[in-house]
């Protein structure tokens, strides 16, 4: 059998097993789905009857009005009004006629009829209880009429693949182009194998033993990264509960208080859980496992993607939410208040209540121990309240001005549309003999009413609130570009979260630097390791801006170190590990293990480190020896404006 048909065999065969595989999951999937639809279907059916019939209870006529009202509907197949003595108060039964979906077809999925239940009250009593079923006929028809749509355009993407794929294969292979593809991509530091390997026997000495250097260095990359995150984990992770532990939160709380960058303003929370060590006497310690676990998952869950999560001790949990305001840090305690409060319905916990909270704000410059003090006063507020197991308190009696937000937002958009933002510079220096400047990091200032020059840690969290970040990114793009026009130099910019994520904004970024290609090799855009966009969308925006001629790097990195495995397609400038993990490293070893074990995954693929807060001597020499390529911080150069002798 020749080449072309046994490729061929083999991609129908794939496409086949790939497609039916696809078509069962999706078939299985959209059954769970149904099914839950239905179980939610009747539960929401039974709460509202529950509700109306409440002031009707002791009308019979008008209970059965209501029940047949809802039951006319025709998607139910049963709806009862039981007293609490077991008598039959109101009952409708029956079903909808037969459906489109063929018998056999019912049966394969095997849909059963989903009920839901409900109380209902007179005052403060139970008086009677409303139990509906609902019939599973419509979701069998909806479930059968996707299935045909989705078979059907199966068999239409198989044809037209097995079709294209027949088309591609009687094409040449070009093995030299594969070649210099191959090692344009190791210059990128991306590590590419060919899957096809040339006809000529000497191409195709040369191509395999290029796969075997580069299938080499990935595994080399993948033993480091997962020591490295293992090393993490068991530094900075709780391992009962996946969330991140005392010390990390500690970090990355110093972090958002005192980096000057980084500073932000927000709420944080504590939550307590109520007499823990009564709940492992009473209960057992795998049963308080598993409430603390369910109460890990409650504050994932209530939590917004870029809040900082941790499990502090045995029973406390907190969240940091940077950007958070007043009204929606009281809705997230309010959520959570009631999150534990079904904790208790649901049986992991026997008593109420299950746990307390503390929320207090959180701005640049405070002290930790006034935001804990204030906390543990929230708590002790909230334990002994009769309401809400919430409470809010301030770190100091000062209250923010009630206008605070009008006058930023009148000042922040005033300096966009002026282009009033003034650039900094900061040195990153290189960590050899010569220390000279790799590049220089460019910093936003924003000048205030008395001429004074706020810090990105002050106007950033108002930014964000007001959705104005990619404005920012572009403003300051634009200033840059135009710096780099008149002086030289290499120069890093960062860009938010919110320029990676929406595709206009990328594609106006994308404009103007498409316009300033020449400028391509000075600059390189940054983005910061918890605000990077999806694996997929990092690689299409690092090869985008490869062809533009400009360079990506990420930074403030190791939060998320799961991240590594991919680092080694996106081909990135440089890698800076985030000050909390560089901080005090001279006289912390865990956290040189771990920035060692770092090193040595990034060092396996060309991929330079760069430490960010140097702040000491002590520092600055850890760093030097542990091989990093440079560092940045106060102890190598403050920011400022450019000036001829910088």
């Amino acid at each position: 059998m020749s080449l072309f048909k046994q490729l061929l065999l083999a991609i129908c065969l794939f496409l086949l097993v790939a497609f039916a595989g696809s078509f069962v999951v999706s078939l299985e999937t959209s059954r769970g789905q149904y099914a839950n639809q239905l179980r939610a279907h009747a539960q929401d059916a039974a709460t509202a009857l529950g509700l109306s019939l409440a002031p009707h209870i002791d009308d019979p006529a008008m209970a059965e009005l209501m029940v047949s009202s809802i039951f006319d509907s025709g998607y139910y197949s049963s709806i009862r009004v039981v007293g609490l003595d077991g008598s039959v108060i109101v009952e409708r039964q029956g079903g909808p006629d037969g459906g489109n979906a063929p018998a056999w077809f019912a049966r394969l999925v095997g849909l059963r009829a989903e009920g839901g239940d409900a109380i209902v009250s007179r005052g403060w009593q139970q008086a009677a209880r409303v139990e509906v079923i609902s019939h599973p006929l419509f979701a069998v028809d909806r479930l059968w009429r996707s299935a045909l749509g989705w078979l059907g355009w199966l068999l239409l993407c198989g044809l037209v693949s097995a079709v294209l794929g027949a088309l591609l294969l009687r094409r040449q292979l070009r093995p030299l182009d594969y070649l210099v593809e191959q090692s344009r991509a190791i210059a990128r530091r991306e590590f590419l194998s060919l899957p096809e390997l040339p006809r000529t026997p000497e191409l195709r000495r040369v191509v395999e033993a290029m796969n075997q250097m580069v299938e080499k260095l990935k595994a080399l990359f993948r033993e480091e990264a997962l020591r490295s995150e293992r090393l993490h984990a068991e530094a900075y992770r709780d391992s009962l509960t996946g969330l991140g532990n005392r010390r990390h939160f500690d970090l990355q709380l110093q972090s958002r208080l005192t980096g000057e960058e980084r500073a932000s303003s927000g709420f944080m929370l504590v939550l307590r859980i109520d007499d823990l060590a009564g709940l492992n006497q009473r209960l057992g310690g795998q049963q308080a496992d598993r409430l603390l676990i369910a109460v890990a998952e409650q504050l994932r869950l209530a939590a917004s993607g870029h809040d900082l999560v941790a499990r502090t001790r045995g029973g406390e949990f907190a969240i940091l939410a940077a950007g958070l305001e007043r009204d929606a840090a009281e809705r997230l305690a309010g959520r959570l208040d009631q999150a534990m409060t079904s904790l208790y319905h649901t049986g992991a916990c026997d008593r109420l209540p299950v746990a307390h909270l503390g929320l207090t704000p959180f701005s640049a410059g405070e002290a930790p121990g006034d935001l804990y003090r204030a906390l543990d006063e929230a708590l002790a507020q909230a334990s002994s309240q009769s309401g809400p197991r919430w409470a809010c308190r301030e770190p100091d009696a000062v209250a923010p001005p009630a206008d605070e937000r009008d006058g930023w937002y009148r000042r922040l958009d005033r300096a966009l549309e002026a282009g009033l933002f003034r650039l900094h510079f900061q040195p990153v220096i290189a960590a050899g003999e010569s220390g000279g400047v790799l590049h220089y990091k460019v910093l936003a200032r924003l000048p205030d009413e008395q001429g004074r020059l706020l810090a990105a840690g002050q106007f950033l969290p108002w930014l964000e609130r007001f959705g104005w970040s990619a404005r920012l990114d572009l403003t300051m793009l634009e200033q840059v570009l135009r710096h780099l026009e008149a002086h030289d130099g290499r120069f890093a910019l960062s860009l938010t979260g919110a320029t990676l994520r929406d595709p206009l904004a990328l594609e106006r970024l994308a404009e103007l630097l498409q316009r300033h290609a020449r400028l391509g090799g000075r600059l390189i855009l940054e983005a910061d390791e918890d605000q990077l966009p999806e694996p997929a969308a990092l690689e299409a925006l690092a090869r985008r801006l490869h062809g533009l001629g400009f360079a990506l790097g990420v930074q403030h990195f190791g939060g998320r170190f799961s991240l590594i495995g991919n680092l080694a397609r996106l081909g990135l400038a440089h890698l800076k590990v985030d000050g909390s993990y560089i901080r005090d490293i001279d006289r912390e070893d865990d956290k040189r293990l771990f920035i060692e074990a770092m090193y040595r995954a990034t060092h396996s693929i060309d991929l330079p480190l760069i430490a960010e807060r140097v702040e000491s001597d002590g520092e600055w020499q850890v760093v030097q020896t542990m091989g990093f390529a440079g560092g940045q911080g106060r102890r190598l150069g403050e920011p400022a404006p450019w000036a001829r002798g910088l």
